[in-house]
């Protein structure tokens, strides 16, 4: 049997110093907002583990043992133990006010036929865009960049709002978070009625060790206990929230 080192004292978190709207070194990340609500609710003082959220992110700070809880994670990924999911989102479409492109709920629509459309490359909804033949138009952002010089989901939102893009395809906190910053009139329509390819709808919970089995069940409870005053932070920072039907979650 496996003993569980977590700090009986501390919550001690993993998280990427500079991935806003997640986490920054200066705590203004929803998923920095709930660690400061959860170590509340334990009676335990906050720290974190820093470190870039790439190739070796949970190697080296949750597997390290210099920390015991990663905010976000989306169900599903083995790499680490996952908690009870503790909210539901979707890849997202924004345009802006006014571009007669409000109405357009999936990527199978005839009228992004000729629009400019901004999208991540290697994520899911760029799957989607190829099995409607919509390559040709794509202004393609790199997946992976160091964010100490580079914020492609930001320049993303800079082209939409100056009109050198027609349309951004964006995971939805990060939709939602810069649409609610965006004084150019964003909305964000949640991918979920795409009949083809790859699914856009995830859980996400926490992740903790394999090992923590006592830990994870302590989260779990916390999450259970504790929805209503997440999904506030979560809405508050603009995030699309779903229920199990895909509709989207009213506060």
């Amino acid at each position: 049997m496996s003993i569980e080192l977590v700090d009986p004292k501390v919550l001690r978190v993993c998280a990427d110093p500079r991935n806003l709207p997640f986490s920054n070194e200066a705590g203004e990340g929803f998923e920095n907002k709930l660690a400061e609500f959860f170590a509340q609710k334990l009676g335990k003082t906050l720290a974190y583990s820093f470190y870039p959220g790439a190739t070796g992110f949970v190697r080296n700070t949750l597997n390290a043992h210099r920390c015991d809880v990663v905010m976000g994670m989306p169900q599903g990924d083995d790499i680490v133990q996952g908690t009870n999911p503790y909210y539901r989102t979707a890849y997202a479409l924004v345009s802006k006010k006014g571009s007669g492109l409000e109405a357009v709920e999936t990527l199978e629509d005839p009228r992004l036929k000729d629009k400019r459309i901004g999208i991540v490359a290697g994520t899911p909804p760029a799957t989607n865009l190829a099995i409607n033949s919509l390559l040709l138009n794509v202004k393609s952002y790199p997946l992976v960049v160091d964010t100490r010089h580079d914020a492609p989901t930001s320049d993303m939102i800079a082209d939409l709002e100056q009109g050198r893009i027609d349309v951004a395809i964006l995971w939805g906190p990060i939709a939602g978070y810069f649409a609610k910053k965006s004084e150019a009139g964003l909305k964000v329509t949640p991918l979920v009625k795409e009949t083809t390819g790859p699914r856009l709808i995830y859980r996400i919970g926490m992740g903790v060790r394999h090992a923590d089995q006592d830990w994870k069940r302590r989260l779990n409870r916390l999450i259970a206990e504790s929805q209503g005053e997440i999904d506030r932070i979560l809405d508050s920072y603009g995030v699309p929230l779903l229920d199990e039907n895909n509709t989207p979650a009213s506060h």
